[in-house]
């Protein structure tokens, strides 16, 4: 069945970098597209970013373009999340989803995402 693992959060200070990891099993990978959408205490959820299942096509947030990247490995099933500049507002769990198009993926409209990982941004 559907299972996206995220991992590599963590503490970090402003201005420092992280990258989140999402691995993938139990679908035909390249086939999805696969977003990173987070979740901060008391906030609705925001889409962050998405990434087509061939990886040629990518969106953004406004809130994290220029300073996020996000990529896919589909040898490895995997999907990361580069995290530059980071700032404390981007403190959130931060989960990955898989979505059957990317367009669907930028409206939010996932069918199976992970259990989160923390990414908490403090001096």
């Amino acid at each position: 069945q559907l299972q996206l693992v995220e991992s590599g959060g963590g503490l970090v200070q402003p201005g420092g970098s992280l990258r989140l990891s999402c691995a993938a099993s139990g679908f035909t990978f390249d086939n999805y597209a696969i977003g990173w959408f987070r979740q901060a205490p008391g906030k609705e959820r925001e889409g962050v970013s998405c990434i087509s299942g061939s990886g040629g096509t990518t969106t953004y947030a406004d809130s994290v373009k220029g300073r996020f990247t996000i990529s896919r490995d589909n040898a490895k099933n995997t999907v990361y999340l580069q995290m530059n500049s980071l700032k404390p507002e981007d403190t959130a769990v931060y989960y990955c989803a898989r979505a059957r198009a990317l367009y669907l993926c930028a409206l939010r409209k996932y069918d199976g995402w992970g259990q989160g990982t923390q990414v908490t941004v403090s001096s």
